[in-house]
Parts: structure tokens; C-alpha cells; sequence
């Protein structure tokens, strides 16, 4: 029931072009036990679900490794500590307020504010990171401060867990639990971190060795699970083992096949986690007091929003940053849930309260992903620093590119961007390339290289880069809707502009293809090519035939390599054979207009007509194809043919 919910919810909201994850929240409301009741609300289900979070934070911890996060110690245990502490001051003091002077209205002990405090100060982790990672801001100033936060708040359940029981039945010594708990802690992390540390990298070792899939993914889930069991055992949450874990495999060579090995569990599981989430939500109570929940709603997204980004400036963050910060972590997390349960089952607040709260922390949650997405305009909207803060980067980057042209625009300064630069810096052609991530830039700069901080998926961003001028455009990471959003604005500011795209494989080829890329490089057919040059050199056989064969395999994959290896062993390296790429916009008396491809004999001067745009839209070539005034023609050959080919195009 739960599985053919969620592919419904997501079929219906993908075709509605709404994330996902609200698909999920809608369908589990309207199937769990407040709506239709076809899905069980017990016990099996939420363990279930639960292991998708675990999943998605065994994924963020391969994000990080242990030098980072002992570089981001200020943030999690400065920031995060105080939105904790200050969260939970707040909802006792509102609740000390609203008892003295409402008390026919609201009668809330100080317990059980203590309690609400720490259920409200919780965000959600599962899909505050997802949205992140799919907008690409994991590594972003504001990003890091978010998860930063998070990976305390997690922390701090357990505290709080151990607190609430403790404050509500005196009696017990709530200074040695809570310092038994928090060895614990100290003894299970020091294992983890510094002992696993040392071991995991010679056991992936053995494992690799056996040479088997089956066991590889066995001993993936074995670590995953493992580490999260034991911090549970240890009072801790199966989320904190979890991430730790994937903290530890990304300081190993193994972290990228581990990361496409888990994303299938990850994302399955992290759908009925939000499938049990929405299953939480009494629509009917909800709409018979839903005034209450409006206002439950409200106040606590605005008090945190406003809480964390003044706690964000305090801690050093200029007000964009502090303001996205607060919007990425206004609504309730999946872990309130469990300490308002708690809560509720202590006697501590009214049932009928509970449900309010219940279903205002699930309305926020089915919130949250409108207002990240809209982050941007919102922060716009609320700071005009930011204005002028967005309008100083650009004006940096348009500063470093005014006096630049024919340069080559780089999107992402990674490790593949950095070697594209070198090569371009060693054949002496300029370029600028955009990266997001701050210490990157920065120490990129101060190295020398021409890098500013900016994203290419941002229209203002290309311009400032000098779109207009440039020879060329490479998006050097993988990720495909990002690399799609590059591809729409630089086609759209300079639709003859050759833009080649970096990708994993060949399964969004024809995507990004068809969204105006002049060619797709996918890394694992290059790796294959290299591997295969390199195995038939050794066998013996003459780096002469190699040469051709690994040409030949490109020729049929690459149409803008073609002829580049041609007559290598006899000429050299010599100038002429280098393939060149050149535009021609036809005018309304060029002599190609009016005629076709075929009429033309471009082939015959030794180039080849390798892309047509009319308007916006690109075109297949073909002999028959009858050229526009207008239209947009990109030549591919050596620099004397290509000359000849723009000649006979506009002279004839």
C-alpha cells in the first residue's frame, strides 16, 4: 500500500511539475488512519521509514569528512547550541506568559513548555539536506550553517529526551543520567571516529578484493546499519551512527561507488518516511479548528525564522546568508515528533493540543519546500543589502571580464574545471570560471587562478562572466539539472555559443543534446577509452593502431572530434590539423539563404555545418535542410577551411 502510494503521489505531482516530497506528504495524509485508513499507523511502519533517514544521513556524511567538520566546530557547537537553548527559553517564556494572563485559555506547566521548546526547536533534516543537494547549496556559506545547526539539533535530542521524564517525575539523579548519557556519547564517537577510522579503509580492502557486488553492497549496508545500531544502543540517535559512518568512507577511495550504490535504498526509504509523516495529519480536526492551526502554524515558523537569522548575524554571517539560513530551518523536523509523542505521553499537554501541534509541524514541513525553493526572492525582497550584495559580486565578476574576449567560461572550478583551466593557461587562453563554494574561490584567488564566486545556473552570473564575448562555455560538473538550467540562459544570451557539458554517463545524453549542448563528455566512456588505449599498448600492440581504434570509438560517439587524430603519426602536432569551431549568422543577403545544405557543397572545402539555430530552437542538419536568413551556422574544421566555408556561405 505504502509503495503504490508513493509512485501515484509522485507521478501525479511530477506531471504537476511540484517536488516530490509534497506527492509523498499529500498521499500519506490522505491514505493513513485520519482519511481513508488503507495504511497502518503503528509501530512497523515508522521503524521503517525511519531507516530512510538513516540512509539520507549516511549519504550527507559522504558529503564531509572529519578535518571538515572540525573546521565547521564554531557553527555547529556556537550557532547550533544557541538556536537550541534560545529556542526552547523562548516557548517557556511564551508559555510562563500565556498562563499567567490567559489562564481559562492556556494552562501549560513549565515541563511541559520545557518539552514544546525542545519539539519546536527540531527542523527537518530529510528535507531540509534533500532540498538542499538538489538545488546544489550543500556547500554553500548558508548551507553549511544549516547543516551545521542540524547536526546539533540531532545531538541535542538526547539530552532532552533524558530531561523531560527526569523534570516531569522527580526523584531520580538528573545530573549523573545525564553525565552517564553523555559519556556514552563521548566513548561510542571517539570509537567511531578515530578506531573505525583506522580499520574501515583496510576491511573495504578485503572486501574489494573478493571481487563481488553482492558482497560489496552486504558490507555497505553492514557499516551503514552497524554504526547506527551502535549509536543507538548508546542512547544516541540511528541518524548521528549513520552520518559518522558516511563521514568515515568519504576519506576513502570507495566513497563514489558507495554513493551510487546507496542512493536506491536511500530514496525508496526516504519516501515512506514522508508517506508516515503525512499519515501524522487529521485533516478533519484541522479544518474544524483551523484558525488554531493557522496560528501554530504561524507563530512558531515566524519565531524561529526570526531567531536563527539574528542568531546566524550574530555569529558573523552577512544578512543574505543569515536570512536563508532562518528560512531553511523555520519548520518543524521529524524528530519534534518524537519529543511531542513524549510529551503526550507523560500527561504533560492536552491530547486535543497535541493534534493542533501535530498538525501545524506537518503543515510546516509541507511548507518548507515552497519556501526554500522561493529563498531568493524572499531574502531579495527583505534585505536590501542583499540587492546590493548580489549587485557588488556581479559587478566584481564583470570588473574581472570587461576587458576580456574570445575567453573560455568555465562552470564549476572542481577538480576537472582546475585541470581545464591549466590546460587553457599553458596554450595562453583566457578564461573565468564560477564557482559556489567560498573557500574554493578564495583560496583559488589568492593562487592566482581567474575564479569568482557566483553560480552559472543564474542569468546575471553569465552576463557578468562576459557570455556575450566568449569563445566557449564548459559546465564541468555532473549534475544535470543545474547543467540544464546553464544550458537554457546561455542559449537563450548566445544561442551560436559552443557549450560542452561534463556528465557521468550516457543516460541524459540526449537531454542536454536536445537543451543545446554542442557536445556531452561522459567521464565513464573516456575512462574506458584511456583504459582500453592503455591495456593495448602494454599487450603489444602499435600506439599507431591504438591511436586509430580509440579515434575510430570517438568518431562514433563525438561528432566535434572527428578527424582531430588524423595523420597524428605522420604530421606531428602541426597547426593545421586543429579542429576549429566557428559561428556564422546569416544575413538577409547572404548567399546561403534561400538554399539547401546540400546546393552548397560545404563538405567539399573540408568542414561540415555541426549545429543550426533558428530562433531558439536547434534543427538537425541534414542535406536537404533549406537555410533562413537569421539562422545560426557552427563550422567545424581546420582554421583555412572553416574561413573558406563562411565565405562561400555569405559570398558564395
Amino acid at each position: 500500500m505504502l509503495l503504490g502510494a508513493a509512485v501515484l503521489g509522485v507521478v501525479a505531482f511530477r506531471m504537476l511539475q511540484l517536488p516530490p516530497m509534497l506527492g509523498y506528504l499529500v498521499v500519506g495524509s490522505a491514505i493513513g488512519p485520519h482519511a481513508l485508513g488503507w495504511a497502518p499507523d503503528n509501530a512497523a511502519t515508522h521503524a521503517l521509514a525511519e531507516f530512510g533517514v538513516v540512509f539520507l544521513m549516511f549519504s550527507i556524511g559522504l558529503e564531509f569528512s572529519l578535518p571538515k567538520l572540525m573546521s565547521m566546530r564554531r557553527t555547529v557547537f556556537g550557532l547550533g547550541l544557541a538556536q537550541v537553548l534560545l529556542t526552547v527559553i523562548v516557548t517557556m517564556l511564551f508559555g510562563w506568559l500565556a498562563s499567567r494572563f490567559l489562564p481559562h485559555v492556556v494552562d501549560i506547566s513549565w515541563q511541559a513548555a520545557f518539552a514544546l521548546g525542545g519539539a519546536l526547536a527540531m527542523s527537518s533534516t530529510a528535507i531540509v539536506s534533500k532540498m538542499l543537494t538538489e538545488r546544489l547549496e550543500l556547500e554553500s556559506e548558508h548551507g553549511q550553517r544549516i547543516m551545521s545547526v542540524l547536526l546539533f539539533q540531532d545531538l541535542a535530542l538526547v539530552p532532552i529526551l533524558i530531561i523531560v521524564p527526569a523534570v516531569t517525575h522527580p526523584g531520580g539523579d538528573l545530573m549523573a543520567t545525564l553525565a552517564w548519557a553523555t559519556f556514552k556519547a563521548i566513548v561510542v564517537l571517539i570509537l567511531l571516529l578515530f578506531l573505525g577510522q583506522r580499520l574501515l579503509r583496510s576491511w573495504f580492502r578485503v572486501v574489494v578484493k573478493r571481487r563481488s557486488q553482492e558482497l560489496f553492497m552486504l558490507n555497505l549496508l553492514l557499516i551503514t546499519l552497524g554504526a547506527a545500531w551502535i549509536t543507538e544502543r548508546a542512547g544516541l540517535s540511528l541518524a548521528l551512527g549513520a552520518f559518522v559512518a558516511g563521514m568515515l568512507i568519504s576519506e576513502t577511495e570507495y566513497r563514489h561507488q558507495v554513493e551510487e550504490d546507496i542512493k536506491p535504498f536511500r530514496d525508496v526509504l526516504l519516501g515512506l518516511f514522508f508517506i508516515t509523516i503525512g499519515m501524522l495529519l487529521n485533516v478533519p480536526l484541522v479544518l474544524q479548528n483551523w484558525w488554531l492551526v493557522l496560528l501554530l502554524l504561524i507563530g512558531p515558523v515566524l519565531m524561529k525564522f526570526g531567531l536563527i537569522a539574528a542568531l546566524a548575524k550574530f555569529f558573523g554571517a552577512s544578512t543574505g546568508v543569515a536570512l536563508r539560513t532562518g528560512l531553511g530551518l523555520a519548520q518543524a523536523g521529524e524528530f519534534g515528533f518524537v519529543l511531542l509523542n513524549q510529551a503526550g505521553g507523560l500527561n504533560l499537554l492536552d491530547p486535543l493540543l497535541v493534534q493542533m501541534i501535530l498538525a501545524s509541524m506537518v503543515l510546516s514541513m509541507l511548507a518548507a519546500p515552497f519556501i526554500i525553493a522561493r529563498s531568493d526572492a524572499i531574502v531579495l525582497k527583505l534585505s536590501a543589502n542583499e540587492w546590493m550584495q548580489q549587485s557588488l559580486t556581479l559587478t566584481r565578476i564583470a570588473t574581472r571580464t570587461m576587458t576580456t574576449r574570445r575567453h573560455v567560461i568555465i562552470a564549476g572550478f572542481g577538480r576537472s574545471g582546475q585541470n581545464l583551466a591549466r590546460m587553457l593557461e599553458e596554450e595562453h587562453i583566457a578564461y573565468h570560471a564560477l564557482d559556489l563554494e567560498p573557500d574554493r574561490v578564495s583560496e583559488a584567488q589568492s593562487s592566482g587562478a581567474t575564479v569568482s564566486y557566483g553560480d552559472a545556473a543564474r542569468r546575471e552570473s553569465l552576463i557578468a562572466a562576459g557570455i556575450h564575448r566568449a569563445a566557449a562555455l564548459v559546465i564541468t560538473y555532473t549534475n544535470t539539472a543545474s547543467a540544464l538550467k546553464v544550458l537554457h540562459f546561455a542559449h537563450e544570451l548566445a544561442p551560436s555559443l559552443p557549450v560542452i557539458v561534463r556528465s557521468h554517463d550516457d543516460s541524459d545524453l540526449d537531454k542536454l543534446r536536445a537543451a543545446g549542448a554542442t557536445e556531452v563528455v561522459p567521464e565513464l566512456m573516456e575512462g574506458s577509452l584511456m583504459l582500453a588505449s592503455h591495456a593495448l599498448v602494454l599487450l603489444g600492440v602499435p600506439l599507431r593502431r591504438v591511436v586509430h581504434r580509440v579515434q575510430a570509438a570517438r568518431d562514433e560517439r563525438y561528432a566535434s572530434l572527428r578527424g582531430f587524430f588524423h595523420g597524428v603519426a605522420d604530421a606531428g602536432d602541426a597547426d593545421h590539423l586543429h579542429v576549429r569551431l566557428h559561428s556564422v549568422t546569416l544575413g538577409a543577403h547572404a548567399h546561403a539563404a534561400g538554399k539547401t545544405v546540400a546546393t552548397l557543397h560545404i563538405a567539399r572545402l573540408g568542414c561540415e555545418i555541426t549545429m543550426l539555430r533558428r530562433a531558439k530552437d536547434r534543427l538537425d542538419v541534414t542535406p536537404d535542410t533549406v537555410l533562413q536568413a537569421g539562422d545560426t551556422l557552427v563550422l567545424r574544421g581546420a582554421a583555412a577551411a572553416v574561413a573558406l566555408g563562411e565565405t562561400r556561405l555569405l559570398k558564395g
